[in-house]
């Protein structure tokens, strides 16, 4: 990764990612551009310095050096540009990543933890009167166990909203309907609430991150769309309306299961209470889940910790 300057002409640099030149080796049509987007990595708009003369006040932002292409599709346009039609908006919804009611809850780690196997889960029951907090079932909150088909555990709850009480309802061309959501397929893949729906992913790239789209209709186990009248504040960490919300698990995969290759060669080892009051020498993995929101273009990072005792 290198930097261009740009104290001349706009250069406009353009590489295809790994995933592209997979797709154009193949040879079948399959790669074709239909969309594209446009980003602001590099800009930091603090920089914008309103005691100056007007002419220089974003000097510093328009000399920034730009980024050059570069093919890692994993690593690029983490904040993607949006065009709005409607331009009398005063605020924007945003993603949060709601850990307000009972088995939504993060560890005090500040992570999700995915039990990869029964045994790490049952490790995990460890009563229900403790300083760090518990769901009604007796599993610590943020503990997800990762081969649900019963609606135990924890899960994972992104609401999408405007965060101020200064608004009372969303523009409907803001309403976010459709979710993406990208997981490192080697570790895990999604499953709904209850454990009992597995959608499965649209597409997974040269890095091993799967992608699920999830979009609002009648009767989806995954995106739901509430009331926003009289929002609860109590149940959301959104202060104003909320468009929509994902509700979602993560279900492990069969090479976390079965053998420790992967827990050995990327992870590592902590200790964790078990149910017997105790510390349980523990492997884990640490990984990203992010949710993106496919109408604003929001995206939140989720810390998931997969372990198995």
């Amino acid at each position: 990764m290198a930097f261009q300057s740009n104290s001349g002409d706009i250069i406009l640099d353009v590489v295809l990612t790994d995933e592209g030149r997979r797709r154009l080796a193949q040879g079948n049509n399959s790669f074709s551009i239909v969309k594209f987007a446009l980003a602001d990595d590099e800009i930091n708009y603090g920089l914008f310095d309103l005691n100056t003369t007007t002419a220089l006040q974003d000097l510093s932002i328009l000399q920034t050096p730009v980024l050059e292409a570069f093919t890692n599709n994993g690593s690029s346009m983490k904040s993607k540009l949006l065009s709005l039609a409607n331009q009398n908006l005063l605020y924007l919804p945003v993603l949060q990543l709601n850990t307000v009611p009972g088995q939504a809850r993060q560890t005090v780690d500040g992570n999700y933890v995915v039990c990869v196997d029964k045994r790490t889960f049952d490790d995990s029951e460890l009563g229900t009167t403790d300083a760090i907090g518990y769901s009604s079932n007796g599993v610590r909150d943020g503990f997800i166990y990762g081969l649900d088909t019963d609606n135990l555990g924890g899960y994972i709850r992104i609401d999408a909203g405007i965060d101020s009480t200064d608004v009372t309802e969303i523009d409907e061309s803001l309403i976010e309907t459709q979710f993406m959501v990208e997981i490192d397929d080697r570790l895990g893949q999604l499953i709904s609430k209850d454990g009992k729906s597995f959608p499965g992913f649209v597409s997974r790239d040269d890095d091993y991150v799967a992608t699920y789209i999830f979009t609002k209709q009648p009767g989806d186990a995954f995106v739901r769309t509430p009331s926003q009248e009289n929002p609860n504040d109590s149940s959301t960490p959104i202060d104003g309306p909320i468009a929509s919300t994902l509700e979602f698990k993560i279900r492990s995969s069969q090479d976390l299961r079965v053998s420790n290759f992967l827990f050995d060669r990327i992870g590592g080892v902590k200790n964790y209470d078990n149910s017997g009051g105790t510390q349980t020498s523990t492997k884990f993995i640490d990984s990203i889940v992010r949710v993106t929101g496919m109408t604003t273009g929001y995206a939140v990072d989720i810390p998931v910790r997969f372990a198995k005792v």
